[in-house]
């Protein structure tokens, strides 16, 4: 049953985004730059016949081709999305495979408050479904809170007051149960050392559980809050604990973009030994003009898991 429960979910979504005039479009999995993020690996292709490699990659996300399509003056397109495969070279999960369900979707002309009422509603619909619903979320509301809050909470520390790496590094000695690798690391790996062995673990107590304003180290390709530029305008959604999508207010100034991609072009060939392309096509649609927008990518493997009753979310087997 878990695939037609699959299938049911897909369906779920397609109406629900149909439903609100959201375009439903496909993007091409063969890209020229399969996704600049630092700690996520692509798949290269190659010729079979000629056995050699080709300057093409599986996307590990649609977000550069909904983007140019958001920025397209002959499309004329405010609000798309996408429910695909996407491919990224890591090891596989309980809740993810190197091939996975991905969908995204885009608002033009809005900010990413709007994209956490769609996550919300589309939770809700989902929940008022006739899928095998988990009891633990059954009737249960999406609970908000900033990164800042969570830490107090929890640890009772303000995570803002840690944003240079000698700080975060030193805070880190107040946990000595958290591991701490001998050699100099980023600021997000300090941060995420924290998170995960700490942060985390409390936040299954929240079963329905949305985290935004990140610190701003994190912004990655989302904007800074103005009134306060120690944070970033993302949010990520956790369903029992599981990480189930990620959100921007999308970045959308060329000249800052270039900025953020060298720096993480940089970092991947320090950390990895190799770099990508650059995304000109991208970068093509950016200087002709991307308006403020705001997009999430949301695992379907990982919402049907959280949502259900189910074991093993994906189509086809770990092995």
């Amino acid at each position: 049953m878990r695939l037609r429960y699959q299938f049911e979910l897909i369906q779920l979504i397609r109406n629900f985004f149909t439903q609100q005039g959201f375009l439903d479009v496909l993007t091409p999995p063969a890209v020229e730059n399969p996704g600049m993020e630092v700690h996520i690996h692509p798949f290269q292709l190659y010729s079979v016949n000629k056995n050699k490699l080709i300057t093409k990659y599986l996307h590990t996300s649609p977000e550069f081709c909904l983007k140019q399509l958001l920025a397209s003056p002959e499309e004329k397109i405010d609000k798309l999305f996408s429910i695909s495969y996407c491919f990224r070279d890591e090891p596989d999960s309980v809740i993810h495979r190197n091939q996975f369900i991905m969908l995204e979707w885009y608002r033009k002309y809005e900010r990413y408050e709007k994209i956490m009422s769609d996550v919300e509603e589309l939770i809700e619909f989902c929940l008022n479904s006739n899928l095998p619903i988990r009891k633990e979320i059954r009737g249960k509301r999406l609970v908000k809170k900033t990164m800042q809050e969570l830490f107090n909470e929890i640890l009772g520390i303000d995570i803002l007051n840690y944003l240079d790496i000698p700080s975060i590094k030193n805070l880190l000695t107040q946990f000595p149960d958290v591991p701490v690798p001998a050699t100099e690391c980023e600021w997000d790996d300090y941060f995420f050392l924290l998170y995960l062995n700490k942060i985390e673990p409390e936040m299954t107590k929240i079963p329905l559980l949305m985290v935004y304003e990140f610190p701003a180290p994190l912004s990655a390709l989302s904007t800074l809050k103005a009134e306060d530029n120690r944070v970033c305008e993302r949010f990520e959604v956790y369903v029992n604990g599981v990480e189930l999508c990620n959100c921007f207010n999308e970045l959308t100034d060329p000249l800052e973009q270039r900025e953020r991609f060298e720096l993480q072009s940089e970092l991947k060939n320090k950390l990895y030994h190799y770099q990508l392309p650059k995304p000109t096509e991208f970068y093509s649609a950016l200087d002709a003009g991307l308006p403020p927008s705001a997009g999430i990518a949301l695992g379907v493997e990982r919402l049907l898991y959280s949502l259900c009753e189910i074991e093993n979310p994906f189509f086809y087997s770990k092995n």
